[in-house]
């Protein structure tokens, strides 16, 4: 049986590889609370998909070429899904190339995301930044 938080997380992924925003964001709700890391260049918690979108993914836009998260292993926890992989890119104003491996944790309820958290070494991504 096919669960449809997991589905939605797999999506999510498929949509950032298409570098499609909209599918990625579409398990995100008005209410989901979406946290970066302490000690990542966008640390915080954004609430719902325009907080997220301008606090986090239009930021890495203007700020890296070619970044990307590859996702290694999805885990399907129920209403915890995780991803499981690495991110890379190189930080415009050095030209330093950046390797960061990265879970995403994500807590959902009906297909949509309650909640985002991530972990990832923040040493590598501000080693690329300086």
């Amino acid at each position: 049986m096919s669960n449809e938080n997991y589905d939605a997380i797999k999506t999510h992924y498929a949509g950032s590889d298409a570098k499609d925003l909209a599918a990625m964001m579409a398990p995100v709700t008005g209410r989901t609370a979406w946290t970066e890391m302490a000690g990542f260049p966008y640390a915080g918690t954004y609430v719902g998909p325009d907080a997220v979108i301008s606090g986090v993914f239009k930021r890495i836009g203007e700020d890296w070429d070619g970044y990307t998260f590859t996702l290694e292993k999805l885990v399907d926890g129920g209403t915890t899904i995780v991803g499981i992989g690495t991110y890379s890119g190189t930080y415009k104003k050095t030209g330093k190339k950046m390797s960061a491996r990265v879970v995403h944790v994500w807590e959902m309820q009906d297909g949509k995301a309650v909640s985002f958290e991530q972990f990832t070494d923040t040493k590598l991504v501000a080693a690329a930044m300086g």
